[in-house]
């Protein structure tokens, strides 16, 4: 994708004033320690993210495994890459994973938070490339299960870059993310509510959350809990009508939705007044309570909103989908460390 594609006011603006920040921006979750470096060999910038004590927990350790494996697997513009895994200096006695990616300026969350001026070329240019990624991720079979503004990594000319991929699944091997606690604000109804089978629609859903808190600067559905987040959501598309639950296997799932206190649809254009009408109408397809009925991010990409961008012919797709095979129920935190290892070699194989 040509830089040029992001239009002259909005690479001025944002390499012109890019926001300042402590630290550069690495995909690293909350927790772990992260800092940039300069490959002694390639004299390039990168980000190294250190994970200590990575085999104490097996989900976490699993977690770990799955970002390598996934990003090794990927390559694409709008997908941060991964550079290396320094490899341990001992084979069985290592606790500590480095990760090596390529350096980022910033995360959309702490442009959101600052006070840099976002234009609606911004908005539409951040939307494409979130989506552009989105294509690829989901042509290799994977959902992200966890798109947010502080997963997708930016740089001052507002390239952008979608990260941390350690809840990601196969679209076939879907479970109910009870691994992990994950920020729900950007989790669409069918996760809310438990369904044991989902699709790539629930990226889509977080994508819809992120386009509106770019132009409202704030959360659209900053739930304290799982039952004020559907309220939340409710009260902006309004209340599903019993055509919109169909997607709903559980008949007490569906009693709990219509339960819930009855809302019509906000209208759009009085609650988003900032947002140009294209944006606003992509906004609503977007945020769909039936999964079914969402737009899909092929159908986003073709949205009039995004003509200004959209090129069928540089937004390609992953060669072969990513397989999920090397995990099993029986892992244990030694298996998870030996595939690591791995890992490590093919980044660094002996001489």
């Amino acid at each position: 994708m040509a830089a040029a594609t992001c239009g002259t006011t909005c690479t001025a603006t944002c390499s012109r004033s890019p926001p300042s920040t402590s630290r550069p921006c690495v995909p690293s979750a909350e927790g772990l320690t992260a800092s940039a470096a300069v490959n002694s060999q390639t004299r390039e910038e990168v980000a190294i993210k250190k994970i200590g004590n990575a085999f104490d927990n097996r989900i976490d350790g699993k977690r770990t495994l799955r970002e390598i494996k996934l990003l090794s697997h990927m390559d694409h513009e709008n997908v941060i890459g991964i550079k290396d895994i320094i490899r341990p200096p001992q084979r069985e006695n290592f606790s500590d994973v480095y990760i090596v990616y390529e350096l980022m300026d910033t995360d959309l969350n702490q442009i959101i938070r600052s006070n840099q001026l976002l234009t609606d070329d911004h908005c539409q240019y951040f939307l494409y490339q979130i989506l552009r990624g989105l294509k690829y991720v989901h042509s290799a079979n994977v959902l992200h299960r966890d798109l947010k503004p502080s997963n997708l990594f930016l740089n001052a000319n507002c390239d952008l870059k979608i990260g941390d991929f350690g809840l990601a699944r196969t679209t076939s091997e879907t479970d109910l993310m009870t691994e992990y606690v994950v920020t729900r604000w950007y989790r669409a109804p069918e996760l809310l509510l438990n369904c044991s089978e989902y699709t790539a629609a629930i990226d889509i859903w977080s994508v819809g959350c992120i386009l509106g808190e770019i132009v409202t600067r704030q959360p659209l559905f900053p739930g304290r809990d799982y039952v004020q987040q559907l309220r939340l959501i409710t009260e902006l598309i309004g209340s599903p009508d019993d055509s919109s639950l169909g997607f709903l296997r559980s008949e007490n799932a569906r009693k709990y939705v219509k339960q819930l206190p009855k809302n019509p649809r906000q209208n759009f254009a009085l609650r988003f007044p900032n947002m140009s009408p294209g944006a606003r109408d992509l906004l609503d397809r977007m945020l769909v309570f039936d999964p079914s009925k969402r737009i899909t991010v092929d159908e986003a990409l073709h949205h009039p909103y995004l003509a200004p961008l959209h090129d069928i012919n540089d937004e390609p797709v992953c060669a072969s989908p990513f397989s999920f095979d090397f995990e099993r129920p029986s892992f244990t935190e030694e298996n998870i460390k030996e595939l690591i290892w791995r890992e490590s070699l093919r980044f660094n194989p002996d001489p």
